[in-house]
């Protein structure tokens, strides 16, 4: 049984592309970063973290994804903003430039706690979005729940141009990089799951082959 350690209903939605029967074993950790953390290591070590913490509560042979996400400027961790005033300022400071999202994503068999991990980078070109659909786009609430304060599948926002990699990744969950490493655990699916996620995106991706093939 496949256990995704996520309250996140975006890690839902594209894992159920796989049609891999799966059950949610949520956990809650301090996310909080460390003094001078990088984004890639913070990722990675909060994303190996919650899969071992799902990973003790699961069954003898339960193989347990656990992610973690977050929107970098440089060096600086933007995470879920506290309050309204909070998004907006960091959706001013990501407008009209191109940042990174780094998302890490963990694979552990709970019954020996052998793990694999995978990290995915993906540089996200912002638009220059006006005051006036920054301003909705907040009222709308979308935000708070988001690493650097949006959504990239958002249907009226619409922030970004032009992306050249991953989109899942951007979501939260870069299955490319998920199939590749539980394949090491000889869990495979039948479904082609790279188009089905390009079809579900109406996105073409640039990487696939690349990272399937190790190369990415």
């Amino acid at each position: 049984m496949l256990v995704l350690a996520s309250h996140s209903p975006r890690r839902k939605e594209l894992l159920a592309l796989g049609d891999w029967d799966f059950t949610v074993n949520a956990v809650d950790i301090d996310e909080s970063p460390l003094l001078g953390e990088r984004p890639k290591d913070y990722v990675e070590r909060l994303a190996k973290r919650k899969a071992y913490c799902a990973a003790d509560k699961s069954s003898a042979g339960d193989i347990v994804i656990a992610a973690d996400t977050t929107v970098a400027d440089g060096d600086s961790i933007l995470g879920k903003p506290a309050d309204n005033r909070e998004a907006e300022q960091m959706l001013r400071r990501l407008r009209g430039r191109t940042h990174q999202v780094f998302t890490a994503v963990a694979v552990v068999e709970a019954s020996s706690d052998d793990m694999i991990s995978e990290i995915c980078e993906t540089d996200v070109p912002m638009r220059s979005y006006s005051d006036e659909e920054l301003s909705a786009y907040i009222a709308t609430g979308d935000p708070l729940d988001k690493a650097g304060a949006y959504a990239i599948q958002h249907t009226g926002f619409r922030p970004v141009v032009a992306l050249d990699g991953c989109f899942a990744n951007v979501m939260g969950l870069p299955l490319c990089h998920l199939v590749r490493a539980l394949a090491k655990f000889n869990v495979h699916s039948m479904t082609d799951i790279p188009q089905a996620c390009q079809v579900k995106l109406g996105y073409e991706c640039p990487i696939t082959a690349d990272v399937l093939r190790g190369a990415y």
